[in-house]
């Protein structure tokens, strides 16, 4: 009997329903065109499900191709502005359509030297966390702070539970099935924020519950 690697198993069937999620999210579209004024609130929940969706399969897909080194970053330098509207860009509609506001700052001439597709996509993730948990508000932005530059995401929902206030995420293993909190978010952007190492520093990060606007505050480190 031929053995069987699952772990390539699942990968595959994780593109598989990659492509189907592709074609449901077309779809969602074509209906909201039907639309031309009042969208059905419905539609929301739709649009959010599925981008929750998809993300979640793309941290899985990277996850396994970086623990079997199929997946390395390619440094080079990026203006984080250029980051940061990426980011914004994928969400506009989504938040749009949630009456969410999402508020960015960061210094035009401010630079870091890092993989702009992972860094993009992890932001994304914490974004979409936020947009999940968030009451009206999101606050993306980025500052230098000693020899990293830090991304930082804010929100005015109800903050962090505490299994996940911990910048080394060793507690992310307690899965809530029924909150659905299971920490995968976090444990994907800790991964690639580790794949950033340069003069000796290697990236993190950081949770905790001093929004400005009282709710979760996530930083991303990147040397």
């Amino acid at each position: 009997m031929h053995s069987i690697d699952f772990s390539a198993l699942l990968a595959s069937s994780v593109h598989d329903l990659k492509n189907s999620l592709h074609a449901l999210r077309e779809l969602i579209d074509q209906i909201e065109n039907l639309f031309q004024e009042q969208k059905p609130t419905e539609l929301k929940q739709l649009h959010f499900e599925a981008n929750r969706m998809n993300n979640n399969l793309m941290q899985l897909l990277t996850l396994y191709k970086i623990g079997s080194s199929q997946c390395t970053p390619t440094i080079d330098e990026h203006y984080v502005t250029d980051i940061l509207e990426d980011v914004v860009d994928q969400h506009a509609t989504l938040l749009t359509l949630s009456n969410v506001e999402l508020i960015t700052q960061c210094n035009s001439d401010l630079v870091c030297y890092c993989d702009s597709i992972m860094i993009s996509s992890a932001l994304c993730t914490i974004v979409n966390n936020a947009h999940r948990y968030c009451l009206s508000k999101i606050l993306l932005s980025a500052t230098q702070e000693d020899d990293y530059v830090v991304f930082c995401i804010e929100d005015d929902g109800s903050g962090y539970p505490e299994n996940f206030m911990s910048s080394d995420c060793k507690q992310l293993h307690q899965i809530d099935l029924v909150g659905g909190n299971t920490g995968l978010g976090l444990f994907f952007t800790k991964t690639i924020a580790e794949l950033h190492v340069k003069a000796g520093k290697r990236g993190f990060i950081e949770t905790d519950n001093n929004s400005q606007f009282g709710g979760a505050r996530f930083k991303l480190y990147l040397p």
